[in-house]
């Protein structure tokens, strides 16, 4: 079977949907299992969801004892239910957090070749699915237990849902009262996820079709009487009962303590030039960077044509506000990467000009092996010897995805270099996540330490070794959620405290002597069973973390 009639096969009704999801699965998979808890914001979440269940409490989040109120609840509740469901709280078993990544990453490639589908035909579809579940970028955020991978899948259904609807519109194809339902699902779902920024991305999506159009018959056809009350049910009582619960400190603290300074100004030292997402774009949407420059020409010369107008709408203005806006993060443009999913597999429906292959081509090869020395780099750094059979797969394969895809791209056979590319790209980023990067140990200092305090039988949750463990100087959010809630980040004096109540204790290089001079002051001689060398990536310091016993008991003499 050739390679387009196998898309043809595949692409048909339910099917095309079905395998860009399966695509996105297998991209994301291995990373959920492999990868330990990553800081600081995977292990943010992570904890809050824990304490959750720990505390019964679903309604305010937590970490430790501080208010978490930046993001509203609903990624909390998903992650809270996949852990109820496949592990538990007690566990620390980061892979449970992070079903719900996946499952969304696997929604957002669904969507995107439903709602191609509309307007370009079942192929098209499962190219512009299949080109989204391979990205860098989403299946990266498919293992990382966060908003972003939900973020996308939610918004993806909304939009997709909503260009149904707007195709509908204009007589192509029929949408009814399912395609209103989820389109409603879908928005209500990201703002219980992440708040405004899914509404702004469908919002602005609408806005400029009815511009462009200068006329937005599918308006009436939303189903707005009942899909506002769906949306209010399903956001409505969190929202009041978070009001209540904190007497408003959330809404003031995730709308003036956390959006309001990620719009003035670069929050927490994320700021970046406009133009950082267009430059970082060829990098994250990897391997299908190759039909970069074909979707952009694609999108200039067919805006006439309804479905390459709505992936336009969807793009360009959302993508401009994340460009202008002050904090930059990379995933921040996640949502908008379908449209450019639909453009690049539009983009197939013709042949391709030689100057789009290329420079499409000449990119493809250029990312490959920046990727690959990425990978050299890290293998550098932060390996030893045996981990070079890894770090050579990942390179090798990373590389080859970018030069056999624009070779084929270049000898005209673009469908050839997009699946070959894509294939490639997610075998690339499977030898990476799965094979290179948890073997680079110097990166993973908080599950070392949990090791070392198991193998020494100190870490609480087995029952031997009081809670908690104090830890002085070193407060990564990923060393809370490997040693428990409990967890006391304190200083010297607190570690101190801690040997001298018989409990185990962590000092970071840079406390040593304040340490010191604690245990000193205490009569104490407390036994040094592990040290840990390595980088904190989340700032870049190099760090050694001694982990220290109480000293033996002695018996009670004898009466």
């Amino acid at each position: 079977m050739t390679l387009d009639g196998f898309i043809e096969r595949w692409s048909r009704g339910w099917r095309g949907p079905a395998l860009a999801a399966l695509i996105a699965f297998l991209a994301g998979l291995p990373g959920v299992f492999a990868v330990p808890p990553l800081d600081r914001d995977e292990s943010r979440f992570a904890q809050a969801t824990a304490q959750m269940l720990e505390t019964g409490d679903f309604v305010v989040i937590r970490f430790q004892d501080e208010p978490r109120f930046k993001k509203p609840v609903g990624i909390y509740w998903l992650q809270a239910g996949s852990v109820a469901l496949l592990s538990e709280a007690e566990a620390r078993d980061i892979w449970a957090y992070r079903i719900p990544s996946l499952l969304g990453a696997m929604l957002a490639a669904a969507a995107c070749a439903w709602g191609a589908a509309a307007f370009f035909g079942g192929p098209v579809g499962l190219l512009a699915g299949a080109t989204l579940a391979s990205t860098f970028l989403l299946s990266s955020e498919a293992f990382i237990a966060k908003t972003d991978a939900v973020l996308c899948g939610t918004t993806t259904l909304a939009v997709a849902a909503f260009a149904r609807l707007y195709a509908s519109s204009r007589g192509e194809v029929h949408a009814g009262r399912l395609t209103r339902l989820l389109f409603w699902a879908g928005l209500s779902a990201a703002v219980l996820v992440k708040g405004p920024v899914g509404l702004m991305v469908v919002a602005l999506t609408a806005i400029t079709l009815w511009i462009w159009d200068r006329k937005a018959p599918w308006i009436k056809d939303m189903g707005w009487s009942w899909g506002l009350i769906l949306f209010a049910a399903v956001v409505g009582p969190w929202a009041w009962a978070v009001t209540v619960a904190t007497d408003g400190g959330f809404w003031s603290a995730a709308l003036v303590g956390d959006l309001a300074p990620k719009l003035a100004g670069g929050q927490e030292s994320h700021g970046a030039f406009p133009g950082y997402h267009t430059l970082a774009t060829p990098l994250l949407f990897f391997p299908a960077t190759l039909l970069l420059p074909a979707a952009l020409t694609h999108g200039w010369r067919h805006r006439a044509e309804p479905g390459v107008r709505f992936a336009l709408a969807w793009l360009i203005p959302a993508f401009l506000v994340f460009e202008l806006t002050p904090t930059k993060l990379v995933h921040y443009t996640l949502p908008t990467y379908g449209a450019l999913a639909w453009l690049a597999a539009a983009a197939l429906r013709e042949p391709l000009g030689a100057r789009v292959r290329w420079i499409g081509a000449g990119l493809s090869a250029f990312v490959g092996a920046l990727l690959a020395g990425g990978v050299g780099y890290l293998m550098s750094q932060y390996g030893d010897a045996s981990d070079i059979p890894a770090a050579l797969t990942a390179g090798a394969l990373l590389a080859t995805a970018g030069l056999a895809g624009g070779y084929m791209l270049m000898k005209g056979r673009a469908a050839t270099a997009l699946v070959t590319a894509g294939a490639l790209g997610i075998l690339g980023h499977t030898a990476l996540v799965a094979g290179l990067a948890p073997r680079l140990e110097p990166l993973w200092l908080s599950q070392r330490t949990e090791h070392a305090l198991a193998q020494a039988r100190l870490l609480p949750r087995q029952g031997i070794a009081p809670a908690p463990v104090a830890v002085a100087g070193y407060a990564e959010p990923s060393l809370v959620f490997a040693l428990g809630t409990p967890t006391d980040l304190g200083g010297p004096d607190q570690a101190a405290e801690a040997l001298a109540d018989n409990r185990p204790a962590v000092v970071e290089s840079r406390e040593q002597k304040a340490f010191d001079a604690a245990i000193k002051a205490r009569g104490l001689k407390p036994r040094q069973i592990g040290e840990i060398t390595g980088l904190d990536y989340s700032n870049g310091d190099d760090t050694t973390l001694r982990i220290y016993a109480p000293p033996p008991q002695l018996p009670e003499p004898a009466p």
